[in-house]
């Protein structure tokens, strides 16, 4: 017997998009969206129609949701394509995710230290411009 709840699950599930819905949804180019279909992106083959035709899910969107954040947050194409190997091999290679994903995180914990860094030496900038400011509107009265 078919709950109600399961029966949602399946409507949502079975949600499809063509090339140029993902890239409206997305934000990212249909020309980007096939790129990453020939460099092996996705977790799975892209299923397509008996015409040919490329056919998403939601399943995709929350992907490529997943790698825009990794590649805004610096992660290199190579580093993408190793993850999406791995997810697309299925279980059993958790362990090299983990590093990955790790290793990535600690880049970015070194660039996030850089950036304090860099702002720290902007706000000194700023200070000394206020103080300048200041001492010459004090000559000034």
């Amino acid at each position: 017997m078919t709950t109600t709840h399961s029966v949602a699950a399946q409507n949502v599930a079975e949600r499809t998009y063509s090339i140029g819905e993902l890239a409206e949804i997305t934000g990212m180019s249909v020309h980007t969206l096939r790129w990453y279909e020939s460099e092996g992106l996705f977790p799975q083959d892209v299923p397509r129609t008996a015409g040919g035709r490329r056919i998403f899910d939601d399943r995709a969107v929350g992907w490529l949701a997943l790698l825009s954040r990794l590649r805004e947050s610096g992660m290199p194409i190579a580093g993408l394509a190793k993850y999406s190997s791995l997810v697309r091999e299925g279980v059993g290679n958790e362990a090299e995710r983990i590093e990955l994903m790790e290793g990535h995180a600690r880049a970015l914990d070194e660039q996030i230290e850089e950036l304090i860094a860099c702002r720290a030496v902007i706000r000194g900038k700023v200070d000394s411009y206020r103080k300048a400011l200041s001492l010459k509107a004090e000559t000034e009265m």
